[in-house]
């Protein structure tokens, strides 16, 4: 399996995995959705998981792999807030926790370039 598909199947599985754990135990992802955005948090969350289970779907097909890889790039920007809000609210807390948050911050720029990689690769990567 090459660079590209390796990537995309890592992805597949990321979101595919987030996607569904969004909607079975949404309560676990409402309080990281920024304040600012209006409505329900649960609406977010809810649509952060369709979203991600359609970009997953995308990826794992190699004739829309490349569909799959900038939207996968638009998901991650998406959520970024939902990150910076977590790292924000966790200021006050336990070390671990409080590194965990912070964290996934730099982590969102690796998923990025992944995605990225997955969006110029296409199935041939």
């Amino acid at each position: 399996m090459s660079g590209g598909r390796r990537t995309a199947a890592f992805l597949t599985v990321l979101l595919g995995g987030a996607g569904v754990v969004h909607l079975a135990r949404p309560e676990t992802f409402d309080g990281i959705v920024p304040r600012a955005l209006p409505g329900p948090a649960r609406a977010y969350t809810y649509a952060s998981g369709v979203a991600e289970l359609g970009v997953a779907g995308l990826l794992a097909v190699p004739r829309t792999r490349r569909l799959g890889g900038v939207a996968a790039v638009a998901l991650f920007v998406a959520v970024f807030p939902a990150n910076l809000q977590m790292a924000y609210d966790r200021r006050g807390t336990r070390p671990r926790t409080r590194a965990i948050a912070l964290g996934r911050l730099p982590l969102q720029g690796v998923l990025i370039a992944q995605a990225r990689h997955v969006a110029t690769a296409g199935d041939r990567g």
